[in-house]
């Protein structure tokens, strides 16, 4: 009889007190598409879609490095019915672009890779993403599921389950796109706190990865600014310079609401090797960033 005990990845990681700061995943245009079946571990790549389609829009989200979610809302729902599918983009200037659609058959999806090629329509409305995917890691499903039902209470039109969308030791994770911010070590009440507090444009450095249309050291340079000055507007710093030195990172950032610049010194490093997944059988290491210094400038 094994008694061994079974090794949960985001337990091991709160132990260890891993960092979250700097841990967002790079990109800033989003693929969902529904699928009210169950998940393949590898998501949308393990669907049984038409192949000529499936191939049409992997290869058009490819070049533009868009990532590609399913997505489905919580609870058991009624299946009939067309699926949504939707292309949202993070702009540069901040803007918000989405496009959505539906489909029935596998060929409907095409019209993803014309999404792609459009410019979208401007919208502010939010799309929160609780990543649920159980048949990836089982911490996701664990830690995800419960917070995918307290948000889908709060905002039942805004709120998806998602595939994975990276981190699973992190789980819950809670991404608000096209905004691309990326939250972590989530709990049902600290969820909705979260989420209320960013869709008052209040983003806090409590449970915050990171925002995706920045950098490792440019996130964590902010996630410590964040955490000195309290919470701020999502697009209230913006990152001017970063340079390298070694292991240490300069970045500046510049206040949109005040005449100010920060410096801010950040230190990289690499932890030893260690099982950073629930179903992974190997160890591996992950870089680390760490906030050593601020000095406030003005302009």
């Amino acid at each position: 009889m094994n008694t061994a005990a079974r090794f949960f990845c985001a337990d091991a990681a709160r132990l260890r007190n891993d960092s979250l700061a700097g841990t967002a995943p790079y990109g800033s245009i989003w693929i969902l598409v529904e699928y009210r079946g169950g998940w393949p571990p590898n998501g949308f790549d393990g669907l049984p879609l038409e192949p000529g389609t499936k191939k049409l829009v992997f290869s058009a989200a490819q070049a533009v490095r868009a990532r590609i979610l399913l997505i489905r809302r919580h609870g058991r729902r009624p299946s009939d019915g067309p699926r949504r599918w939707a292309v949202l983009r993070h702009g540069s200037d901040g803007a918000h672009r989405q496009t959505w659609g539906t489909w029935e058959r596998d060929e409907d999806l095409a019209a993803i890779a014309e999404a792609l090629a459009a410019p979208g329509e401007p919208s502010a409305r939010p799309v929160v993403l609780v990543c649920a995917h159980g048949m990836h890691d089982a911490c996701c499903a664990v830690r995800g599921r419960p917070v995918g039902r307290a948000l889908s209470e709060r905002w039942p039109d805004l709120v998806w389950e998602c595939t994975h969308v990276g981190g699973d030791r992190f789980a819950a994770n809670v991404v608000v796109v096209p905004d691309g911010v990326y939250y972590g070590n989530l709990d049902a009440a600290s969820s909705v706190t979260a989420v209320e507090e960013h869709l008052a444009d209040r983003v806090h450095a409590d449970h915050l990865r990171g925002y995706t249309n920045l950098f490792p050291p440019q996130q964590t340079a902010v996630a410590a600014l964040l955490s000195r000055f309290g919470p701020a507007g999502r697009h209230h710093y913006v990152v001017e310079e970063t340079t390298r030195d070694g292991d240490r990172w300069h970045v500046r950032v510049l206040s949109r609401a005040y005449d100010a610049v920060y410096d801010v010194e950040v230190r990289s490093h690499r932890t030893p090797p260690r099982q950073l997944t629930c179903r992974g059988v190997s160890v591996s290491s992950t870089v680390v960033h760490e906030a050593l210094s601020i000095v406030v400038g003005r302009r």
